[in-house]
């Protein structure tokens, strides 16, 4: 063998242990991975319904009567009750027959810390449905509306009671209920305030609900409306 033929051999079996070494160490290094999306966590794949509000033709009740009102305003949409001792509600005209989540954020943005307002799922009628409750003086509930019979199921003596996560006064709060199954959630600013435990209704539409006490003028501005599958 000429000296020509040595080097050319000896070059290339160096070539060739260099890409064998690199082949080998590739598998090693892990390649980046997109990041994934934590347990739990709102993500678009699962949103169900969504209303930022700004379309007033999207399907929300728009009434008003010398008790209060119910439509879109300000970026948002606003449930006004005039009178002492009432409730307003409104849907957005949709049907969920499985499970939900609904997000919501609600600013109080007039009348009595001694309020209500929040959101209601599993609607059948004016007459059937659940409501999830927090108060601008620190009070959570869920309740059963049952044939026209309003209730509080969420304690054991039918009353609100009270959690240091509401943002009290004039603030926004962000809301969420979960209704699963027979097992009913409600959060407040990312903290659970309440649960319940009721299989009357299976499905339904979702919405809003705001109400008074022995004074009117509670006025409550919705926005970020979701509901996602849980």
């Amino acid at each position: 063998m000429t000296p020509n033929k040595k080097v050319l051999i000896t070059v290339l079996s160096f070539v060739l242990a260099i890409l064998v070494i690199a082949c080998s160490c590739s598998t090693l290094i892990p390649t980046s991975v997109a990041p994934t999306k934590p347990a739990g966590s709102s993500g678009s794949a699962s949103i169900l319904f969504q209303d930022n509000f700004s379309d007033t033709s999207s399907g929300w009740d728009q009434y008003s009567s010398a008790n209060g009102s119910t439509d879109y305003a300000s970026g948002g949409y606003r449930i006004n009750v005039t009178q002492p001792n009432y409730s307003f509600f409104a849907n957005p005209s949709q049907t969920f027959q499985n499970d939900v989540r609904i997000e919501v954020d609600a600013t109080k943005s007039g009348g009595p810390d001694d309020n209500a307002f929040g959101v209601i799922c599993r609607y059948q009628d004016v007459d059937n449905y659940y409501y999830f409750y927090i108060s601008s003086d620190g009070f959570v509930g869920i309740g059963a509306n049952k044939a026209g019979t309003k209730s509080i199921i969420s304690s054991s003596d039918g009353k609100l009671t009270t959690d240091s996560s509401i943002k009290q006064g004039a603030a926004t709060n962000h809301l969420r209920a979960d209704c699963v199954g027979s097992t009913l959630t409600l959060y407040a600013n990312g903290t659970q305030v309440a649960t319940a435990s009721d299989s009357s209704f299976t499905g339904g539409d979702v919405g809003l609900i705001a109400r008074t006490f022995d004074t009117g003028g509670t006025d409550i501005l919705f926005s970020n409306f979701f509901v996602y599958k849980p």
